[in-house]
């Protein structure tokens, strides 16, 4: 994500209360490109202690906006606010302590810390790493039913990520008693925000009847929306749909086509699949195939069917 988006985005959306004076100065400085002069101005409401001036600071170092990017100066500055209970910030250090950055230890331990302070406030992102790491065992001891409750809390606040994740415990039946239809459900709500992995998921509980009468149109259906956003597995059974005439009428052309697609990622099945096709294929088809593969490659596969 453009840096400088992401500030913005962060101080539109950050919790807590906004400051009038130069806090406020400041996020107007970075809405208009000046980062120096935002930095001055949060540099100033951060002297008196405003704890949103300090993690905007943490930000800037981060993201090297207006200074050499420096993440031990970010994690002193977000320290500063993060002791005064800012959750943007708490769940910032989480993210650096979780990943390997210039100057700092990955600390999974640290990672959690930051992340479990940041969460109890109801801080939806942090939930869902939180739940990560539970998943994971980093950090913490793996705990399957912690994952679920953190994922939980986070889907309910309607993180597409954490309400995917959340789908996939009740489908494996990980953390929870094993339960395709509530699968389904949390599938839907992520598949509806767009979610590509939840739209193939609801794809293969609708072609396999899991959770949902088996109807292979509304198995079309979810993998078209998935493929359209490059979800290579979605391609591959797209084109398994066409090649069999489930849900859509039987078309090599279009098998081969979404096959070519998903061969481009060096997916196996998917050049098996594509020979397979060809061997059913006049020339013509073959060329009238690759031509559309071609064609959807270069509109980012959307309008392809």
């Amino acid at each position: 994500m453009n840096p400088i988006k992401y500030l913005i985005a962060a101080l539109l959306f950050s919790v807590g209360s906004v400051w009038a004076g130069d806090y406020e100065d400041g996020n107007d400085a970075i809405i208009k490109g000046d980062n120096i002069a935002a930095l001055n101005k949060y540099m100033s409401a951060a002297s008196k202690n405003e704890a949103e001036a300090q993690n905007a600071i943490g930000d800037m170092y981060r993201e090297g906006l207006g200074v050499a990017q420096d993440y031990v100066e970010a994690v002193r500055w977000y320290k500063l606010a993060a002791a005064q209970g800012n959750p943007n910030a708490q769940f910032a250090l989480g993210n650096i302590y979780n990943n390997k950055n210039i100057g700092i230890k990955q600390d999974y331990i640290e990672a959690v810390y930051w992340y479990k302070l940041a969460a109890a406030q109801g801080f939806g992102k942090a939930q869902f790493n939180l739940a990560n790491s539970y998943l994971k065992g980093q950090g913490v001891a793996q705990d399957y039913v912690e994952a679920v409750r953190w994922y939980k809390l986070s889907a309910e606040q309607g993180i597409a990520s954490a309400q995917h994740n959340l789908a996939l415990r009740y489908y494996m039946g990980q953390g929870v008693v094993q339960d395709y239809v509530e699968a389904v459900r949390w599938f839907k709500l992520a598949a509806a925000r767009d979610f590509p992995s939840s739209q193939y998921n609801l794809g293969l509980q609708y072609l396999n009847g899991q959770g949902v009468g088996q109807d292979y149109g509304q198995a079309v259906r979810w993998f078209s929306l998935a493929a359209a956003q490059g979800h290579n597995n979605a391609q591959t059974n797209l084109a398994g749909m066409y090649g069999n005439g489930k849900g859509v009428a039987q078309d090599y052309v279009r098998a081969h086509m979404w096959s070519n697609i998903s061969a481009v990622n060096a997916n196996v099945t998917a050049v098996k699949n594509r020979d397979f096709y060809a061997s059913k294929m006049t020339p013509q088809q073959i060329a009238e195939a690759q031509k559309l593969a071609r064609e959807c490659l270069a509109r980012n596969f959307k309008n392809c069917d």
